[in-house]
């Protein structure tokens, strides 16, 4: 597999009243073309802010980070804009689905903000995610869990090449979390797309190929995943 972003000595540094909170503190890894990364760690660890560097939400206050060996921009919100739009596709917590919109239409817009609208391709990516059935339904129609699963249907559909999720699982059970994690990972293997997602749930481990802990700012262990359901 090529390589797909490298991060080397991340600093994220943020002033407070109290001193400097180290964020990230010095980390380094570089992510794989098709790899399915867990950033896995306890609140306030740092994982969060991580994803937002690596989407360019947010500027590292030192350290390089590169995507496909080039230089993702910093401190430029325009440029940092373009790279996400792009490159990024993003899976909420919370769905931010459009509520007086059917779950087709909620794909349908993304896809025509990214200049690239295609009914036949949004209805298959509605299969891929088990909700062909649904799609004339609006959002509050259906559960929290096909909810998530139009919102996974939505980010791939910009054809992002990577794709993150923040405790994407977060307000589901158990039982739903699992559906929604295989959905994404079938998507993802379909679809060729290298996805990271942050969460303190140990459980949705076996989703990955890949975990990284981290806590206080810096990568305590990077470990491979024998995914034997998922290859």
């Amino acid at each position: 597999m090529d390589k797909l972003l490298q991060m080397e000595n991340l600093e994220r540094y943020y002033k407070t009243p109290a001193g400097v909170v180290k964020a990230l503190d010095g980390v380094t890894f570089e992510i794989l073309e098709g790899e399915r990364v867990i950033l896995l760690g306890p609140s306030g660890s740092g994982k969060t802010t991580l994803l937002n560097c690596l989407s360019a939400l947010d500027s590292p206050t030192g350290g390089s980070y590169s995507f496909l060996d080039v230089q993702v921009p910093r401190n430029n919100s325009e440029k940092m804009t373009s790279f996400r739009r792009e490159n990024i596709g993003y899976v909420f917590q919370f769905f931010n689905l459009l509520q007086d919109l059917t779950v087709l239409e909620n794909i349908l817009l993304i896809q025509e903000l990214s200049g690239n609208k295609d009914p036949q391709r949004a209805k298959e990516l509605l299969k891929l995610v088990g909700l062909d059935a649904e799609i004339d339904r609006f959002p509050g129609e259906i559960s929290g869990g096909q909810q998530q699963r139009v919102a996974i249907a939505r980010s791939i559909a910009k054809r992002p090449t990577l794709l993150l999720g923040d405790e994407l699982t977060g307000n589901l059970d158990t039982e739903t979390s699992n559906k929604v994690m295989e959905a994404l990972v079938s998507a993802c293997m379909q679809e060729n797309i290298t996805s990271v997602f942050v969460t303190h749930d140990e459980g949705l481990v076996k989703y990955a190929t890949r975990v990284i802990r981290i806590d206080s700012g810096k990568i305590m262990s990077d470990e491979s995943i024998n995914s034997n359901s998922f290859k």
